[in-house]
């Protein structure tokens, strides 16, 4: 038929079974540190793109200043 447009969010017992799998993977002394190391790694990537956004905003607004050739020094030109 075709691909989704999306993936289904897993349920409640899908997350019990991932947070398992998750605190024998890490043990229960790192989770909290990897969920708060995956916090500032998102702010991190939140601040960038704002910042990128901000840039790409600015040089939008900025008229372009192309210098304009009058028809009199496109002939001397030529």
């Amino acid at each position: 038929m075709g691909t989704p447009l999306f993936v289904p969010v897993p349920g409640g017992m899908e997350l019990v079974i991932i947070l398992g799998i998750a605190i024998l993977l890490f043990g229960a002394n790192k989770i909290p540190k990897l969920a708060r190391s995956s916090g500032q790694a998102m702010g991190e990537f939140k601040r960038g793109r704002e910042e990128l956004e901000t840039e790409i905003r600015d040089a939008a607004a900025e008229p372009e200043s192309a210098p304009e050739t009058t028809r009199g020094e496109r002939d001397d030109a030529a």
